[in-house]
């Protein structure tokens, strides 16, 4: 192929947990309907790939990359995973995300094999793994951005425990069994007895929040935010102990975090840029009404206490920093251009790029402004320029 930059067109998932302006905003689309969008995916995931604007025509990147797989991936990259191995994001967080683990690559393959020979279909909803692979995440914050990452230390839970008066009766089980016993006791509970525990804690937590006495560093603020104006009916939701048992991590904008096999999180607010490994296998905990297989999950759950690694980013050149992930599947960068500067640089792998803020030129002919995307196929020089600050996040695979 002649052509090494294509325009690409994500698709957008309304998801109910979604903001209702960010990522419109970003795209230039009305929201007169007020539905959430939630995502704002760029890659060649077979169940939503993106489209390539090639000659005036539009195809499926995937379509694309099944008919020229060594022009778009290389051939090593093509031995290595077969596909395009991320999946590149936008995120807008309004609504709390379900609490999740997800397993490594070692355990994928024998999960979703055992699975397979048990016949459960790839559709089911008590089917955990939709595929043989993992699944780590890196998001680079675009605003202010809570998460959940990680059990607590042991002080910290301990202390979680004393303060919390429901909880006291789980110290006789952290004593003698630690983090796992203690998150294996709670997630196997009879669910009357979890709602007996929870519900005066949800109401604690609902007037503490109204009185402005806990702020978004506590747990109570998240979990009034989940059940405030809301008719408590039915069964609560267990999720709401892994609030008080991991930690919770404020990110700041251009900041970023990398979630790697085993480590329980789960978003909370806020907007960011999500990369991860082209996967679908999740193993929930909670905050969802999807199937939860805690068996599964206490299988695949690091029960170590995380101190998170919040990620400023390395500056390779005056342009561009780059947030190094322990993995071969991808790679994730941050370019900005002040006004009137000249970026030269190589495609070393295939590379999706999102414009953020602004909009530059690439190589004095393509045009591109904020919320347009473009592929650029491996080994490809070219020059961004912008007559006004532009900031670009470019996803990569790092596998040469």
């Amino acid at each position: 192929m002649e052509q090494k930059i294509f325009k690409i067109k994500g698709v957008v998932q309304n998801y109910a947990w979604g903001g209702f302006s960010y990522i419109p905003d970003l795209l230039g689309l009305n929201n007169n309907q007020h539905v959430p969008f939630a995502e704002y995916w760029m890659g060649a995931h077979s169940s939503a790939p993106s489209t390539v604007l090639k000659n005036g025509n539009e195809i499926s990147l995937q379509q694309f990359i099944q008919a020229h797989p060594t022009e778009t991936l290389t051939q090593k990259v093509v031995d290595r995973f077969g596909e395009l191995p991320f999946l590149f994001k936008v995120l807008d967080v309004n609504d709390m995300l379900s609490i999740q683990v997800h397993p490594s690559k070692e355990e994928a393959e024998k999960g979703f094999d055992a699975e397979e020979a048990a016949g459960i279909p790839l559709n089911a909803p008590n089917r955990n793994y939709k595929d043989r692979n993992h699944k780590p995440e890196v998001m680079v914050a675009l605003s202010d951005f809570w998460l959940l990452h990680g059990f607590k230390s042991k002080e910290n839970i301990i202390n979680t425990l004393r303060n919390i008066q429901e909880f006291s009766s789980f110290i006789a089980v952290f004593n003698t069994s630690g983090t796992k016993g203690l998150y294996k006791y709670v997630m196997e509970m009879e669910q009357s007895q979890v709602n007996l525990i929870l519900l005066p804690l949800i109401n604690r937590s609902i007037e503490q929040r109204n009185n402005k006495i806990v702020t978004k560093n506590d747990p109570e603020w998240w979990v009034a935010k989940l059940y405030d104006g809301k008719n408590i009916v039915g069964d609560i939701d267990k999720g709401i102990f892994s609030i008080f048992f991991f930690n919770i991590v404020q990110i700041a904008p251009g900041q970023a975090i990398f979630q790697k096999a085993g480590i329980p999180h789960a978003y909370l607010e806020g907007q960011n840029i999500e990369l991860m490994a082209n996967s679908d296998n999740v193993l929930r905990a909670g905050l969802t009404s999807k199937f939860i297989d805690v068996q599964e999950l206490i299988k695949h759950t690091s029960f170590e206490e995380v101190i998170p690694e919040i990620m400023d980013g390395l500056p390779i050149n005056s342009f561009e920093t780059i947030f190094n992930c322990p993995v071969p599947d991808f790679g994730i960068s941050k370019i900005v251009l002040t006004p009137n500067s000249l970026y030269e640089t190589n495609s070393h792998s295939v590379e999706i790029l999102i414009i953020t803020e602004g909009y530059t030129r690439i190589n004095d002919a393509f045009h591109y402004s904020r919320g347009e995307a473009i592929i650029i196929l491996p080994n490809t020089p070219y020059r961004l320029e912008s007559t006004e600050k532009c900031t670009l996040f470019k996803a990569f695979i790092p596998l040469l």
